[in-house]
């Protein structure tokens, strides 16, 4: 017995080991790729203080979605998501991640020292699934995690470098718009190229934990892969697309995070893609006007319309006269929803919903609100309802509530926008910022997806008859596709 026994303990001894070397590389699989942070003189609290700082002027200056909006809540439950499945060794209990939407064209995305993260509009409307924005976004939250911003800071000063002129140059390499003339700035702070723009080192490190992070939250990592392949084919032009500019190739990236997924097991028992949300997200965003792109955000000196702040330059003024509309016209294209042809000597400035479309010296702010005496707007709202006289009386009447000055003249008339039936209403007032009789003319029509597109022309009286022309060369040239 005693001979036996030993026999039996000595075999399962040998079966344990065997089993142990097997297991060996299926832990190895589960975990991928060991990475280590990199140098850095920073506090976790310096990177926060420098991410609170920058937040608070990106948030000034760029159009960001309510909220409170579906969207946005959207994107901060992917984001939350991708949060709970960074490794433990590179979780800062002092980092704070959120998430927000900016209404930009541009297929860009960033994330600040500390947490605060923001995704263009473009981005998600570029993306094919919710695995391809989440792997954008969980590349980003790497560079946080492992402090790349910070750690550039320490390699390349010999001295820390004070939070606010760091700051300065976050700023400064976000709302530049080209990557080469925003690294330019930053580099006459000193700090923006190597704050903004990452090293090839650093983004094999954010490659590679992006992978991680994707299958410890339930994503197939090759979604990341994948993404840059979206990336690449989506945005066109000689220049390239802004965020593989400051996030430069490291070599065989594609490649390189396929590799990775093969050493990754996808946590399963997280929740898959919710496909329908993000659906709905891509959906809405669709519906809304078309965004800005941020060298428009940039060069115009919109501030964030959802932040109370101005839509026009601050520094522009109303002028008692304006120039008349030119008889040449630029073609105006709102995404994928509708084409316009306005005067060229007409500015434009898109917010959330809408686009507005006026000569120099007929926008400005009166009173702490952005106001335009001359021009036209094009949007979309939500109706309200399937009918179109009631959905026009609901927009209507909130437009009079704003403009108390205001008071229609007269019914509706039956119009058309873009071979669609329409409706059209002139109201008219004595203006409060000119003193001067001003006439307003509205037109409205359905969209497929229930939400109401509007046209307004507005000039003053007195100068109406030499925009009319104008005004209907631009209603006759709207091109609705939604």
């Amino acid at each position: 017995m005693i001979l036996k026994t030993n026999h039996t303990v000595q075999r399962i001894a040998t079966w344990l080991l065997l089993m142990a070397m097997i297991a060996a590389p299926t832990l190895s699989l589960a975990q991928g790729t060991r990475i280590v942070a990199p140098k850095n003189r920073y506090s976790p609290a310096d990177d926060v203080k420098l991410g609170t700082q920058a937040a608070a002027e990106v948030e000034r200056q760029m159009p960001t979605l309510p909220e409170d909006g579906s969207v946005d809540a959207y994107v901060e439950r992917v984001g939350q998501r991708l949060v709970a499945a960074i490794p433990p060794e590179f979780n800062q209990p002092e980092f704070r991640y959120q998430f927000d939407v900016v209404n930009a064209r541009d297929i860009n995305a960033f994330a600040l020292p500390g947490g605060p993260m923001y995704v263009n509009r473009g981005m998600i409307e570029a993306a094919r699934n919710e695995g391809e924005m989440a792997g954008v976004m969980a590349h980003e939250i790497s560079h946080v995690a492992l402090r790349h911003g910070t750690a550039q800071a320490t390699k390349q000063q010999s001295a820390k470098v004070q939070a606010g002129a760091i700051g300065g140059a976050i700023l400064g390499a976000i709302i530049g718009g080209n990557v080469g003339s925003v690294i330019a700035q930053g580099a006459q702070m000193g700090l923006g190229a190597y704050l903004l723009k990452y090293s090839r080192e650093y983004e094999t490190q954010a490659d590679i934990l992006g992978a991680q992070i994707l299958a410890r939250a339930g994503y197939d990592p090759r979604d990341l892969a994948n993404m840059f392949r979206t990336i690449e084919q989506q945005s066109g032009g000689s220049g390239g697309p802004e965020w593989l500019s400051s996030h430069p190739n490291p070599g065989n990236r594609y490649e390189r995070i396929n590799q990775e997924a093969t050493k990754l097991r996808i946590e399963r028992s997280r929740t898959g893609q919710d496909t329908a949300a993000f659906t709905r997200a891509q959906s809405e965003l669709r519906r809304m006007s078309p965004a800005p792109t941020m060298q428009e955000i940039a060069s115009k000196g919109q501030s964030n319309p959802q932040g109370g702040g101005q839509q026009y330059p601050e520094d522009a003024k109303i002028a008692s006269r304006v120039e008349n509309p030119s008889s040449n016209y630029r073609a105006y294209t709102g995404g994928n929803l509708f084409r316009v042809n306005v005067p060229d000597n007409w500015r434009e400035f898109a917010s959330n919903n809408s686009v507005t479309f006026a000569p120099e010296g007929a926008f400005g702010n009166y009173r702490g609100q952005s106001v335009f005496t001359h021009g036209a707007i094009v949007g979309v709202v939500d109706a309200g309802s399937n009918d179109l006289r009631q959905a026009s009386d609901r927009y209507i009447n909130g437009l009079l509530q704003g403009n108390s000055y205001l008071s229609p003249q007269g019914n509706y008339r039956r119009d058309s926008i873009s071979g669609r039936n329409a409706l059209s209403m002139v109201l008219a007032g004595r203006s409060n910022v000119t003193g001067r009789d001003e006439v307003v003319v509205v037109y409205t029509t359905m969209l497929r997806n229930g939400a109401l597109f509007y046209l307004i022309n507005v000039a003053p009286r007195d100068q109406y008859r030499a925009y009319e022309r104008a005004f209907q060369n631009v209603l006759r040239s709207v091109q609705i596709n939604g």
